[in-house]
Order: structure tokens, then C-alpha cells, then sequence
């Protein structure tokens, strides 16, 4: 593993690219951030879905593979997209019951728009905690 960075130190960076590649774009289809094609935010939660699913898919491919940095690139990235994701998920539960249950004129809701939801990685990650922080491939936990 070792001699194998010394001898392609570009792939290190390569790897880091291709992570920043999948983030970026599972960013931009939770609405996060404006597609730089089109300069307009768009929204599209199954994809986000299929990008943090490649992350998964990724990790548990490379397992052991990884240097202590890639690991941790990867570890944190996931685990940023699964909470924004399901902080996005929550939006749309609330944006759902908004829209059936309350009367014109009661916007119980209104001072809550401005709120985030946030929730623990843990939380994103099925709702279980885990103390070593270093997940055994259940990609799929934080699945809605």
C-alpha cells in the first residue's frame, strides 16, 4: 500500500477528486448549491440519494485500501451528505404536513421556515450510536 502511493502520488489526489466529484453533486441535487452549468438550484432528492449510495458503495469497496486520510475524507463526507439529506427529507415531511393540516391564516409553521432541522450523524446513520465511529459496510441504514 505504501509503495504504491510513493510510486502514483497522483492517485491520491485522484481519489480526492473523485469523492469531491460525487459531494459536490449530491450537494447540488439536494438544492444546496446552484449547478454551475446551468447557475440555477435544482432539486432532486433520489438522485442525491444514488450519489451518497456511490460513496457507500465506494467505501465498502476500498476498505482497507484507503490511507488514514482517504478514510477520513470519505468517512466525513458521507456522513455531512446522510445528515443534510435526511435535513432535507424533514423539509419535505413538514412542507407535506403544512400544506394538509393547517387553516388559512394559521401559519404555525411560519416562524419554524427559518429553523433547521438538525440531527446528529448518529441519527443519519439509523438512529443508532456508535462509539467507534467506524461503520462495517450497513450502507443503508439512513435510508428513509
Amino acid at each position: 500500500m505504501a509503495e504504491q502511493s510513493q510510486e502514483y502520488p497522483e492517485q491520491g489526489e485522484l481519489f480526492t477528486y473523485l469523492i469531491s466529484t460525487f459531494y459536490s453533486s449530491a450537494w447540488m441535487q439536494m438544492g444546496k448549491m446552484a449547478n454551475p452549468v446551468t447557475n440555477k438550484v435544482e432539486r432532486d432528492l433520489e438522485q442525491a440519494q444514488f450519489s451518497i449510495d456511490l460513496l457507500d458503495m465506494l467505501k465498502a469497496k476500498t476498505e482497507g485500501n484507503l490511507s488514514e486520510d482517504e478514510t477520513r475524507l470519505l468517512d466525513h463526507a458521507i456522513k455531512e451528505l446522510k445528515m443534510n439529506y435526511m435535513e432535507e427529507m424533514k423539509k419535505d415531511e413538514h412542507a407535506a404536513k403544512d400544506k394538509e393540516g393547517a387553516p388559512e391564516g394559521e401559519g404555525g409553521s411560519e416562524g419554524e421556515k427559518g429553523r433547521k432541522n438538525i440531527i446528529t450523524p448518529d441519527e443519519a446513520l439509523g438512529g443508532e450510536k456508535d462509539e467507534s465511529d467506524s461503520g462495517s459496510g450497513s450502507s443503508n441504514l439512513w435510508t428513509p
